[in-house]
């Protein structure tokens, strides 16, 4: 018998500790390919890296009021004019970042519309902008 012998009487003198480490081994490799599955974000995410203090990031900032009007700068645009305007402001700045503020009014197809126009502008950093909600209103 591995790892023990076994006497006349019955008594036990050693104990096997083969399944022992199987069982580890078992859980060893269970919990490395579940810290690699948590370590790795469930979205990939293009997080801005921490710029100097002196330097200011340039962002293209739409805005969508309840008509659907697509506004930059506070003057209405329409969809073609937003093209050419988004081309512009990306030839004077190669990491330009676009934000959509949109109402939430707004129909889901104009959001898409907007964003459409903006992949067709060449920008593909685009975030929207969100205000927080007040903690009271979670109750």
């Amino acid at each position: 018998m591995a790892g023990g012998s076994h006497s006349d009487d019955g008594v036990i003198d050693g104990i096997n500790v083969t399944p022992l480490v199987d069982i580890t081994l078992v859980l060893l490799v269970v919990l490395m390919v579940t810290a690699k599955i948590l370590v790795t974000p469930a979205i990939p995410l293009d997080l801005p890296t921490a710029a100097a203090p002196s330097a200011v990031q340039t962002v293209f900032v739409v805005t969508l009021p309840p008509s659907g009007e697509a506004i930059v700068d506070g003057r209405p645009h329409d969809d073609d004019a937003l093209v050419a305007r988004a081309r512009t402001a990306l030839s004077a700045n190669r990491e330009l970042r676009a934000v959509v503020q949109a109402d939430g009014s707004v129909a889901h197809r104009r959001v898409i519309a907007i964003l459409d126009a903006l992949a067709e502008a060449g920008i593909t950093r685009v975030a929207f902008a969100t205000v927080p909600r007040d903690p009271a209103d979670a109750r």
